[in-house]
């Protein structure tokens, strides 16, 4: 997938070289079912605790970055690339990026309900203690393969 998309867009790659292969959310029935937003169009924001990528070896992601989003099963499905990064904590997040993030029913009410339960279970499996203080990835992007899910040009 990914040769296939450097090869498509020569250009991208090479202002943003780096690539990481990863899911959504910690389960793989929620992979699904946030790939299933992605790829209809509705989800084009994410967010994650910084601590959770240093706590998996990962380098927070940049504007121009790469992702290949798996589904469950680890089955390589789109190609994502970082168009707006910015961190802040919990109290910062808004409702346009919750809108964005394209989850539940869109509110800044229901992000912030779900991603409460989604970060204190995450962080209490790696055994931490979820505060809303800790920095957070906010992330749009942009679907830039496979050219059927893309949502226009790469470079």
């Amino acid at each position: 997938m990914w040769r296939d998309y450097a090869a498509a867009h020569p250009a991208a790659v090479a202002a943003g070289p780096e690539h990481t292969v990863e899911h959504f959310g910690d389960s793989a029935r929620l992979a699904d079912a946030l790939l299933d937003e992605v790829l209809s169009g509705r989800k084009r924001a994410t967010s994650e605790l910084a601590a959770q990528f240093l706590a998996d070896g990962e380098p927070l992601p940049r504007v121009g970055s790469h992702w290949i989003a798996c589904d469950g099963r680890g089955v390589p499905r789109i190609i994502i690339r970082s168009t707006e990064l910015r961190l802040g904590d919990f109290a910062s997040a808004t409702a346009d990026f919750a809108y964005d993030e394209g989850e539940d029913d869109r509110s800044l009410e229901s992000w912030r309900r779900e991603h409460r339960r989604y970060w204190e279970r995450t962080a209490a499996a790696r055994g931490a203690t979820w505060s809303e203080d800790e920095e957070i990835v906010f992330e749009r992007f942009a679907v830039v393969w496979p050219p059927e899910h893309a949502d226009g040009p790469a470079s």
